[in-house]
């Protein structure tokens, strides 16, 4: 079975495993554990922040970073089409308790004039005040597009100039820095806080770091027991998160190069399945709108034929590249794609 539904599927790799195996343990709510400690001083060094925190998921190092960095009842600014707008069950407003107001942005770069004309200094009679600008690379609805440095720096600005902190979902965060030929601290310079994972392309099996400021960190390591997110232990999956930054973040331009070129193969068969120009990272996205068939047709379809996609609109698919997905599996779904477009157009024409 060809899974391109996530890089989540990932599995650890050997060394992964045995690093899992070997880990110095101790209790991480309590005493501190060694791994875990090596796992956040490396993730704090990697991103240049002070300090990180290590977390169970993106979702709660996003919610930590929220309730760490601003008081309940204040604005939080998004891009509607964010991570922590769409697939985080509201949490910014349910549990943080943060008043979401929604900037636009191309493909997940910010409209930095419009950020900074919705920015509201104090709380007034009629509205309360902009307590955080929040910002996401790759963007995740956009394709895992990757917004231009230069965006980051003029959205920081906004921030900046208002006194009001910049965080970033950077959930694939190597992903971004491997696009725009960086280190990873070239994107993360650009936000007061960072949130990066590790279960995603760096194949690790759980696990987030927010990083940031000494003092944020020590904030959200308190609201991460709050959320129920202290763990004892840790080391045994921080142990991986290690090989992971030590490992794998070089070979994520080859995930990036198969996502391409599987665009390229899907634009021969049909222009409109997918526009290769668009995909910069290892997300493609497949427009099943000419075909007759909705997205979960053609779904149903290719796991017939062994190949497992997601849905990610009515008439949009989402296939994600990774490790386990190497030249032969790109060609193949290729192959499965135009099995099924064939068939198609045959009952359909």
């Amino acid at each position: 079975m060809i899974d391109l539904r996530s890089d989540t599927v990932t599995l650890p790799t050997d060394a992964m495993r045995d690093a899992m195996q070997r880990a110095v343990l101790g209790d991480d709510s309590r005493d501190g554990d060694p791994t875990v400690r090596r796992l956040e001083e490396l993730s704090a060094k990697i991103t240049g922040k002070e300090a990180a925190l290590f977390v169970a998921s993106g979702t709660m190092a996003n919610l930590v970073a929220l309730l760490a960095h601003a008081s309940r009842g204040g604005e939080v600014l998004l891009d509607g089409r964010s991570h922590i707008m769409r697939s985080e069950l509201g949490g910014v407003a349910q549990i943080a308790g943060l008043f979401p107001v929604v900037y636009p942005a191309d493909r997940g770069t910010p409209e930095v004039t419009a950020v900074r004309e919705l920015v509201h200094c104090k709380t007034t009679a009629g509205r309360v005040a902009t307590a955080l600008i929040c910002t996401e690379t790759t963007h995740n609805d956009a394709g895992g597009a990757v917004p231009p440095l230069a965006a980051l720096s003029r959205l920081r600005a906004v921030g900046d100039d208002h006194g009001i902190p910049l965080h970033i979902d950077g959930a694939r965060l190597f992903n971004a820095a491997v696009a725009l030929g960086v280190a990873a601290s070239e994107v993360a310079r650009h936000g007061d806080s960072i949130a990066f994972c590790l279960s995603k392309g760096l194949s690790a099996p759980i696990g987030s770091l927010l990083c940031g400021g000494t003092a944020l960190i020590e904030r959200a390591r308190a609201y991460r027991r709050m959320v129920g997110g202290a763990m004892r232990q840790a080391g045994v999956v921080a142990a991986a998160g290690i090989v992971a930054l030590e490992t794998m973040v070089d070979r994520l331009v080859d995930d990036h190069r198969r996502a391409r070129s599987l665009a390229v193969g899907l634009h021969a068969l049909d222009s409109a399945l997918a526009d290769p120009t668009l995909v910069q990272t290892n997300i493609v996205r497949v427009d099943t709108t000419g075909t007759g068939m909705d997205a979960k047709a053609w779904a149903d379809a290719l796991a017939a034929r062994g190949i497992r996609v997601g849905t990610w609109a009515r008439t949009s698919l989402r296939l994600v590249t990774h490790r386990h997905i190497d030249d032969a599996a790109v060609a193949e779904t290729v192959a499965g794609f135009r099995a099924v477009y064939q068939t198609h157009t045959r009952q359909f024409a």
